[in-house]
């Protein structure tokens, strides 16, 4: 075990990424032309990196699994991004993004990056504005902003529809412009498949054309991995099912260590699970919490009323409600922090007051909002003596303008009007803050390899706010790696193209293509999604919202066991120089299959609870924080990074100190 270098610069922390920068080297724009620069992923972390270090000179290869680069997971994210604008005059800034940023993520995060995160938070409205994204307006013709899970300020701004969508657009009409200009060379529907060392740095990537089949070699200067979470490990999760950990994982196995792989954020307002075989859970956006009241029947016999179907949620009475987060944090209510919530979700269901037929849902309920949207409504039109009929009309039209879209998902999906009946949520698996290391510079511990957005360990420590993702993907691909990457890139200016025609690449070459054939040939008799799924229960039993000692233990012998399992039984159909999207999910899920032992190992190793990180032994016995996460910050300030040794459960352990100087470590409150 060693202790890891963050290279963090000196000096006030306000001042660190000013003096970064005016000190840092840089290319000159002529050198830039000769100097290639492959970015793996076309999310809103890839594409905007691609984007502006194309713009900036350098040539740029971007590759995406997609049939298109804007068709990433970012497209899903619906409610917003954050930025310190202090719009609203509610108390906002730099400083305040950074301090919620840092006590959201449970005091597991590196100071440092989280305030540079803050300063170029601003930078990120400004740019989105300036390429049209359409942001919502208020009254008044301004950006419009609201207030999501965990803070005391609205500092989230959205677009209609989704978010994620329009900031991607966004991204994706830079992309274009440098792909017309021919300083973006684009590789739709191909996936990493490994990453090429030579010299000790990362000078390329192996890659395969899931069109043809056809293994390719790519080489640069360096690479940039903006490949996004693992939330797909779990089988069921909120990302989209090709989601998948498999370009960091191939990374990791080349040197660069994974860092806070149980970090797992589960989302609070999610379509509860349907069936056994369903493949795919639906996020409703955060944004609902603004205005939508979560409670329970406080009487489990009204409780198995409803599941049983001898009841409607509408006939529960005010008294016989339980709005269990107003509660339990009356200084946040509804809108406390994502891990907070779906804990609490999941204590009240497992004390039998779930109402969905699984009894693993809680109620979001709008019929307050809507009332009183309506009375301000009638206010505002002169009708002061509007009937009740009336108000809840003029309150839909107001509700519906906010969250329409979602509403009409719901009703497409569950077959019931949210409007009128309350809203069913659960928790669901959705972000991963763990990913792979990367120091200020946002290189690995591989020289030449960087990881931007989801795909590293993340300013978010071991929870993320609400909106702070896109907020991350988009600062490192902006405003933080063109800057970092340069520094790296100064050194290379005479080294001229890197060759394909290596020893280096052969061995890459042949290990990918060993693994595939074996794959192909394997003849076993069960399918890749037999194997996900038993994956996706292990750890949802036993790493989910909740773990303990002996589940772990038992989930890194099941992971090893079903491993073993794979490698003998798996059946993939079809060949490996064609169109096989069984030999994709394959090469996946195996990756998965180690990726979970890890997960389920560094787990294990620390003993506190801290955010998404929920063991069931650390919780605060007494006092005003009964039943709270219990960090333990003399023996765990830390970031765990593990380096690959050939199997996940003999990885060893690096430590990375968290220093904090500018924020004083205590409890998280939200009462």
């Amino acid at each position: 075990m060693s202790t890891l270098d963050g290279k963090i610069p000196g000096g006030p922390i306000s001042e660190k990424w000013t003096n970064y920068k005016n000190k840092v080297d840089l290319v000159n724009p002529a050198n830039k032309r000769n100097i290639d620069v492959i970015v793996v992923g076309t999310g809103l972390a890839g594409g905007s990196a691609a984007a502006t270090l194309a713009e900036q000179g350098y040539n740029v290869k971007a590759f995406c699994y997609q049939d298109s680069p804007r068709r990433a997971h970012s497209i899903a994210a619906q409610g917003g991004i954050n930025a310190a604008k202090n719009y609203q005059g509610d108390g906002d800034s730099v400083y305040r993004l950074f301090y919620d940023t840092v006590k959201g993520g449970d005091y597991r995060s590196r100071e440092a990056n989280v305030h540079r995160l803050a300063e170029v938070s601003t930078n990120i409205i400004d740019q989105c504005v300036a390429q049209g994204v359409p942001f919502a307006r208020d009254y008044g013709g301004l950006l419009d902003n609201r207030s999501f899970g965990g803070v005391l300020v609205s500092r989230t701004f959205y677009a209609k529809g989704q978010t994620g969508q329009q900031l991607l657009l966004g991204a994706y009409s830079a992309m274009n412009r440098q792909i017309a200009r021919g300083k973006i060379k684009m590789y739709n529907r191909h996936e990493m498949l490994d990453v090429v060392i030579v010299d000790g740095k990362a000078r390329g990537i192996i890659a395969r054309n899931l069109v043809t089949g056809e293994i390719e070699r790519h080489s640069a200067h360096a690479v940039v991995m903006g490949t996004g979470g693992y939330g797909n490990v779990f089988y069921l999760s909120t990302n989209a099912m090709g989601s998948n950990v498999t370009a960091g994982w191939k990374a990791h196995k080349r040197g660069a260590h994974f860092a806070n792989p149980c970090y797992t954020q589960i989302h609070p307002t999610c379509i509860p699970r349907s069936g056994d075989y369903q493949s795919k859970l639906t996020l409703m956006s955060e944004s609902l919490r603004n205005d939508g009241r979560i409670w329970v029947p406080a009487k489990k016999e009204d409780a198995q009323a409803i599941r049983d179907g001898k009841l409607k949620p509408t006939e529960i009475s005010e008294e016989d409600r339980d709005y269990y987060l107003e509660r339990r944090y009356p200084a946040f209510g509804n809108l406390v922090p994502r891990d907070v919530a779906s804990r609490a979700a999941k204590e009240r269901c497992d004390e039998g007051h779930g109402v969905n037929a699984t009894g693993e849902a809680v109620y979001l309920d709008f019929a307050a909002a809507i009332v009183r949207y309506g009375k301000e409504q009638a206010t505002i039109k002169g009708e002061d003596n509007a009937s009740e009929s009336r108000i809840r009309e003029l309150g839909k039209a107001i509700v519906k303008a906010k969250y329409g879209n979602l509403f009409d998902m719901y009703k497409q999906i569950v077959a019931d009007d949210p409007y009128e009946t309350p809203m069913m949520i659960y928790p669901a698996v959705h972000y991963t803050m763990g990913g792979i290391w990367v120091d200020y510079n946002l290189m690995t511990s591989i020289p030449g390899c960087y990881a931007i957005g989801e795909a590293n360990f993340s300013d978010h420590g071991a929870n993320r706010l609400g909106a702070s993702a896109l907020m991350q993907g988009l600062a490192d691909g902006y405003f933080v790696l063109p800057y970092t990457i340069g520094s790296y890139l100064s050194s290379d200016i005479r080294t001229g193209q890197i060759s394909t025609d290596t020893k280096e690449f052969d061995e890459a070459e042949k290990q990918v293509k060993e693994r595939i054939d074996s794959l192909v040939n394997n003849n076993g008799t069960n399918p890749v999604d037999y194997y996900h799924r038993k994956l996706g229960n292990i750890m949802w039993n036993k790493c989910g919202m909740a773990r303990n000692e002996e589940g772990l233990k038992e989930a890194i012998k099941e992971i090893a066991e079903l491993r073993e399992d794979f490698w003998k039984n798996l059946s993939v159909p079809g060949k490996a120089n064609e169109l096989n999207q069984e030999l994709e999910k394959a090469g996946r899920v195996a990756d998965f299959l180690e990726l979970g032992e890890l997960f389920a190992k560094d787990a294990l190793e620390r003993n506190e609870s801290c955010g998404g990180h929920f063991r069931e032994e650390y919780v605060e016995k007494s006092g005003e924080q009964k039943g709270e996460a219990l960090r333990d910050d003399k023996n765990y300030a830390f970031v765990s990074a593990w380096e690959h040794t050939g199997v996940p459960s003999e990885a060893i352990l690096h430590k990375e100190k968290l220093e904090f100087n500018d924020i004083e470590l205590k409890q998280r409150s939200y009462k």
